[in-house]
């Protein structure tokens, strides 16, 4: 028998008794283990029953209650064992069943030595104690069970409930928004470029082993849009602010604002923007480095001179000067935030936004691309200013976004009509083909994407078969004899073209021509081309209707398609475009603005200097003599200058002979140079 066993027997509490080398051991035998558990079931059965252990003495009794009593500081595993004695007491009336096969268990015991007597009634008396735990505790599992059970239910009932609030709650507060907001997600991690190069290339390859600077470190303010560099001016507030317009139905609109002295930098830009010098430019941003409109028109010069790094530095530099002007309760990533572009104070975030983009998709990050793009056309998704749904297509045939954008089409096709844009006409059939021709599909799914694709394309080759001879031309794929000289695919289908509709289809094609080069692609675009000829020849009912769709719309397109031309600069769209948009300037920093625009300060008027009442002989001796300045006598009092008009105009002229004389006295002629060589070859001139 353990120690453990004999200490319980004589009522003594662990920590009682002196301790003893021998009782210092890092485990009992399981054979003692047994034996203290059987001790230990006993003297709980017989402190149940009120009955003495086996010392009958009185002292020992008392004893044995006061350590009982004392169980709960002693040992916190009897504690356990304690109340699953005291919660429930079986009688053996309750569960006959359970007492037959106790019985039967009790009859079929081993006796192995009989000269130990009271062995054996302590083992009897100890199976007993066991058959009687076991069938405590069978009846604690089952009520645990039933209880765990129901409380199961229970929680199961309110998750279903409360899924069913919050459902009611999202559909009803939707109401027509829920699609885009689903469809037009944007994730913060993916608006970091460096997210999706990592996963191309890996962490070690983008970021390489560069560590923070401990020292002279720059603590800036943390952004999702653009990561402040060491290399850019201190910040500090340029004048710009957000406030917050409005709230309806969930949906918040907000307007950047400047303040007194933002807008006399404003002022001076345009000055300098009028001057057509970038230098003027270049000086305004030395003194105010986060002026937004500078930065985006200097991009703009950078970009041309072949600059990238440059100009794509002065984007991001305009971005976090935007970021850090948000209001609290604007939201890049909840799509409840708009901005209306007839404000010129948010236009340009739209292009600043617009212009990083570009960046993103040209440098090879396409899903970082589309995510910009689904910000742009979350800030105002009715009216679209910056027409995005002509290149959301793209970004998501470039990054393998093929289910999102079936999801748009299918959501969108109702109230937008985005079947009747080439662009989603094509790029839908598109990718459905590259859905058919994943690995991972089953061959009957394989095969229902590709008839879905075949019947989308050979759609989109009637509808507009002014695309075909321009794509394959800039695939450089030769087309087929029969194709070329037919009248549905030849010169004829592009010069019969309504003006707004070849300036899609060249949009389209300029753009996305990239995506048709691949051999399987060109493989399935021939099998389709050659099915359209066989149905146009057999005279189908729907080439009819496509040529009377055709001829009824597409006759002009809004501004916004013209605006994202312009900001495409892809030549083959720009050549389309009308003439009332060519003869006008166009500025980087609000190309083509809108007709209704709201203006919340306006410009004051300047004081021309005459420059363009100048004749041209005195703007001939003003680019000869810059500092010569023909008007420097006029007087500035209103009342008195039309009546000293003839004076002023004789102090003119004779400025105008002074500086005359001063150019013919400046004018030096020089001798022809003199022939010193007597060896020079007569021949060197002929």
């Amino acid at each position: 028998m353990s120690t453990r066993a004999l200490r319980r027997l004589k009522g003594k509490q662990r920590g009682q008794e002196a301790l003893d080398l021998g009782d210092l051991s890092l485990e009992d035998s399981p054979e003692e283990q047994a034996e203290a558990e059987v001790v230990e079931e006993l003297l709980d059965t017989a402190t149940a029953a009120n009955v003495s252990p086996p010392s009958s003495s009185k002292g020992s009794s008392r004893k044995a209650k006061k350590n009982k009593a004392q169980k709960n500081f002693s040992n916190i595993y009897e504690l356990i064992c304690d109340a699953e004695n005291e919660a429930e007491r079986v009688s053996p009336e309750e569960d006959p069943e359970r007492n037959k096969a106790r019985n039967k268990a009790n009859g079929n015991k081993d006796v192995e030595n009989q000269d130990q007597k009271h062995k054996e009634e302590s083992t009897e008396s100890g199976d007993r104690v066991k058959k009687k735990k076991k069938k405590k505790k069978t009846k604690m599992t089952s009520e645990d069970g039933q209880v765990n059970g129901a409380a199961t239910e229970n929680i199961d009932l309110l998750l279903e409930n409360l899924e069913k609030s919050n459902g009611g709650g999202l559909q009803s507060e939707d109401s027509g928004g829920s699609i885009r907001r689903s469809v037009l997600h944007v994730e913060h991690r993916n608006l970091n470029p460096e997210t999706e190069l990592k996963r191309y290339f890996g962490a070690r390859a983008v970021l390489g082993d560069q560590r923070p600077r401990q020292r002279n470190r720059h603590f800036h303010r943390s952004t999702w849009m653009t990561s402040p560099k060491d290399s850019w001016p201190r910040f500090s507030r340029p004048g710009i602010s957000m406030a917050l317009l409005e709230s309806k139905n969930g949906v918040h609109y907000f307007t950047f604002e400047h303040n007194r002295e933002y807008q006399q930098v404003q002022f001076k830009f345009l000055d300098a923007v009028e001057s057509m010098d970038p230098n003027n430019i270049v000086a305004l941003l030395q003194l105010n480095p986060y002026h937004i409109d500078s930065l985006l028109q200097l991009s703009d010069v950078c970009r041309i001179q072949e600059d990238q790094e440059m100009a794509r530095d002065l984007i991001e530099r305009a971005l976090y000067s935007f970021e850090c002007a948000f209001h609290p309760l604007f939201s890049l990533t909840s799509g409840t935030s708009r901005l209306d572009y007839l404000r010129p104070e948010n236009r340009a975030f739209y292009l600043a936004v617009y212009k990083h983009m570009m960046f993103l998709e040209k440098r090879g990050c396409p899903r970082t691309a589309l995510e910009y793009c689904k910000l742009i056309l979350c800030l105002d998704p009715d009216s679209d200013p910056l027409c995005m749904l002509l290149l959301i297509d793209f970004l998501m045939l470039r990054s393998r976004e093929y289910n999102s954008l079936l999801q748009l089409y299918q959501d969108w096709e109702e109230h937008r009509n985005l079947s009747q844009l080439p662009n989603f006409a094509f790029s839908c059939a598109l990718c459905r083909f590259h859905l058919s021709q994943q690995e991972d599909v089953a061959p009957e799914e394989s095969d229902k994407e590709r008839r879905q694709a075949d019947q989308m394309l050979q759609s989109a080759l009637i509808m507009f078969p002014g695309v075909l001879m321009p794509l394959l031309d800039l695939c450089t794929v030769q087309p087929d004899s029969a194709v070329s000289s037919h009248s549905f695919f030849g010169p004829k289908s592009q010069i019969g073209q309504p003006p707004a509709l070849a300036e899609l289809t060249a949009l389209y094609v300029g753009r996305a021509y990239s995506l048709w080069k691949e051999a399987a692609v060109m493989l399935w675009l021939e099998e389709s081309v050659k099915e359209v000829l066989h149905r146009v020849d057999a005279k189908d009912p729907l080439v009819e209707d496509c040529q009377n769709k055709r001829k009824q719309r597409y006759q002009s397109a809004p501004r916004n398609i013209h605006r994202h031309v312009l900001l495409s600069e892809i030549k083959e769209a720009t050549s389309t475009l009308p003439l009332e948009v060519t003869t006008q300037p166009v500025m980087g920093f609000d190309p083509l603005p809108p007709l209704e625009s709201v203006i919340s300060y306006t410009r004051p008027e300047r004081q021309h200097v005459g420059a363009s009442n100048e004749s041209t002989l005195s703007l001939f001796f003003r680019s000869l003599l810059p500092n010569f300045n023909l008007q420097g006598g006029l007087r500035q009092e209103d009342d008195m200058e039309v009546a000293r008009a003839g004076q002023e105009l004789n102090q003119e002229v004779n400025r105008l002979m002074v500086a005359m004389r001063d150019m013919l006295a400046n004018i030096r002629f020089q001798e022809p140079p003199r022939e010193d060589n007597p060896y020079r070859d007569d021949e060197e001139w002929d």
